[in-house]
């Protein structure tokens, strides 16, 4: 039976899972700008609590982005690290799919519209829809002005609004049978978009690990 671990650090959120034995046991904290202190210390407490060890990992999962930049980076250079030193491939997930199946999980919502605030007057933006458990994107991800955000050409039913992009809600011209704005990115709902991917043979070597930012122009240097 396969041991995969599962972190995200692209929100505020800091959060780590862990699949061992056939239990799923996670930990969860909002704890902004304190990721790089608290990630490793986090999984560490989560395998012994679990009774197993780094060595017993088959693959390790991330949240890939979008998200914060700086958050982002993090999750990939402690992947990488631990990938490396474990000889272990990766799994990179979507962090507006690891919002879409929280919200599957928490709502039971079918057709979730995830929205990440992207700063800079923009969200991330993604629809998703559930089949046989898993939340799978519809159309493409997108970084765009809220005026723009949309649902899928052949949407139909009741859509939820999850993550925090719905704080430009009044400004979204998409009807939601309900939304939660404050949903954030909680790692167990990755390692279970995680175990779909491992069971298709999807990991990759962690030195192909790449961030998903969608935008282009993610930073803009100080002036010296």
């Amino acid at each position: 039976m396969s041991t995969l671990l599962a972190l995200d650090t692209a929100t505020e959120a800091c959060s780590v899972a862990l699949l061992h034995d056939g239990k799923v046991t996670s930990h969860y904290e909002v704890i902004p700008r304190l990721h790089a202190q608290k990630l490793l210390p986090m999984i560490q407490q989560l395998l012994a609590d679990a009774g197993t060890t780094l060595q017993a990992v088959d693959a390790i999962a991330f949240g890939r982005g979008p998200g914060a930049f700086t958050g982002v980076r993090i999750a990939i250079g402690v992947v990488q690290g631990l990938a490396f030193a474990l000889d272990r491939p990766v799994l990179p997930v979507s962090n507006l799919a690891v919002l879409a199946q929280r919200a599957y999980r928490e709502h039971g919502v079918s057709q979730v519209a995830a929205a990440i605030d992207a700063r800079m007057d923009e969200v991330y933006w993604g629809c998703y829809r559930e089949t046989a458990g898993k939340m799978r994107l519809v159309g493409a991800e997108a970084v765009l002005p809220p005026e723009v955000a949309a649902l899928p050409d052949d949407a139909s039913g009741d859509w939820f609004g999850a993550g925090t992009g719905w704080g430009y809600g009044e400004r979204i011209a998409v009807n939601l049978s309900g939304s939660d704005a404050g949903m954030l990115p909680h790692a167990e709902d990755l390692l279970t978009l995680a175990r779909f991917a491992w069971e298709r043979g999807e990991a990759i070597p962690a030195d192909d690990a790449q961030p998903v930012y969608l935008r282009d122009k993610v930073a803009t240097p100080k002036a010296r």
